[in-house]
C-alpha cells in the first residue's frame, strides 16, 4: 500500500476530514516507518505493515495531542508480533 493510502485509512481512525493536517500526517507516517524499522521490522508493501504502520502513526499523532505517553498494548502487541514472525526460526 502506498503513502496515500495509509494516509486514507489514518484520516478515518483519527476522524479527520480536511486536508489541511495532510502534510503532517504525512510526517507521522514517514516517522513511523523509520521507528518500526529501529525496532528491527522489516517493512513491505503488505497489508498488515501498512496496517501497522497506520496504528503507529495514529499513536504518534494522539501522543501528541493528548499527552499519551504509553504506547497502547494493541500496537505493542503487533509490533512483537510482526518482528518474531520475521525473525523466529524454527529448528528442529
Amino acid at each position: 500500500m502506498s503513502e496515500q493510502d495509509i494516509l486514507k485509512i489514518l484520516k478515518i481512525d483519527l476522524q479527520v476530514s480536511v486536508n489541511a493536517l495532510d502534510e503532517y500526517l504525512l510526517f507521522l507516517i514517514s516517522s513511523a516507518k523509520e521507528f518500526i524499522l529501529k525496532e528491527g521490522v522489516t517493512l513491505t508493501t503488505s497489508q498488515d505493515d501498512a496496517l501497522l504502520v497506520e496504528m503507529y502513526a495514529a499513536y504518534l499523532y494522539r501522543k501528541r495531542k493528548e499527552q499519551q505517553n504509553e504506547m497502547p498494548r494493541m500496537l505493542r502487541w503487533a509490533l512483537n508480533n510482526r518482528l518474531f514472525s520475521e525473525k523466529g526460526v524454527v529448528n528442529g
